[in-house]
């Protein structure tokens, strides 16, 4: 019931999303893209920075688990890149790594720890750790392996820039500034910044379930489903024993969970087709992922709460 009742909640969200879209079109996909952009530039940021503006910015920095977020994400994106060559279809090397590493810390992050420990908690920390690194590998894999070979400059800045004015990473470190500088918040701001933020979690999974396009899974389905196997499963195999045997329990533990095993972003996909690939496996693996974690990510819950290291 633990587990249950930290993806239920979730998970059912982005089938009414899912349902609003396909059955009833009150969710169009133009309206569901608008959605998508609001939360990720504005509703998310200030949902992150509220967690952490209000909260001891001694008591949530943990350098730590920042290092092991990062260096475990390096460790996946290498471990992808090196299976890529056994793909025959070259073009879909990049999309293959990305969709394989890249994971919907953000949202889905949010609001799984929302409903197991009732904030964000130590979440930033594996933004920090892992977010701007995703971004940097992604540019550099997407634009270097790129199909025909072809350089977009154009296309390669463009990209560069969204990584220096990533909204969730210039949230966060806003957050951890007016957390450590310990700046008092009128109440009139604490109020707006309150009701703005409440409304990122359910956007953004009514969004997500919106998105979701089942055919899109049969395009190039034996990559798709390896790169989801390992989004979903292998790197919390790999992993998660490793940040037990750290030490690693609670609030933390569910963290590295969720960047280890949470489901492809849509982002993938969108970036994917801005620098010059066909998208089609990032898009299956965005389908097949968020299908599938409302399982996976249940057992694995179920799992560490078993062992009662959560």
């Amino acid at each position: 019931m633990f587990s249950l009742n930290a993806t239920v909640p979730v998970f059912s969200m982005m089938v009414l999303g899912y349902l609003l879209h396909n059955k009833t079109r009150l969710l169009d996909s133009r309206f569901a893209d608008c959605l998508n952009t609001f939360v990720f530039q504005v509703a998310l940021p200030v949902q992150l920075f509220q967690n952490l503006a209000t909260s001891d910015f001694h008591t949530i920095w943990n350098g730590g688990v920042v290092v092991f977020c990062f260096v475990t994400s390096l460790l996946s994106i290498l471990l992808l890149l090196g299976l890529s060559f056994l793909l025959r279809e070259t073009g879909l090397r990049a999309e293959f790594i990305q969709a394989g590493y890249r994971g919907s810390q953000a949202l889905l992050g949010t609001a799984l720890m929302q409903n197991i420990y009732g904030s964000s908690g130590p979440l930033a920390l594996v933004l920090i750790g892992a977010v701007p690194l995703y971004n940097v590998a992604a540019v550099l894999l997407l634009t270097l392996m790129v199909p025909g070979g072809r350089l977009d400059r154009k296309a390669l800045g463009k990209a560069a820039k969204g990584i220096v004015t990533n909204p969730i990473i210039l949230g966060i470190a806003v957050g951890l500034l007016w957390s450590l500088l310990k700046i008092p918040q009128p109440v009139i701001l604490q109020r707006s910044v309150s009701s703005l933020a409440a409304t990122a979690t359910p956007l953004g999974l009514l969004a997500l379930g919106a998105s979701i396009e089942p055919r899109k899974v049969l395009g190039c389905w034996k990559p798709t489903v390896v790169s989801s196997v390992f989004k979903l499963l292998v790197f919390g195999a790999l992993f998660l024993p490793v940040a037990i045997h750290l030490g690693y329990r609670g609030e933390v533990l569910v963290v590295i969970l969720i960047m280890l095993a949470s489901p492809a972003t849509v982002s993938c996909f969108n970036m994917a087709r801005s620098m010059g690939h066909e998208g089609t496996l990032s898009a299956g693996t965005v389908v097949l992922t968020t299908v599938c974690s409302a399982f996976t990510f249940t057992l694995w819950l179920y799992i560490l709460r078993t062992l009662a290291l959560i």
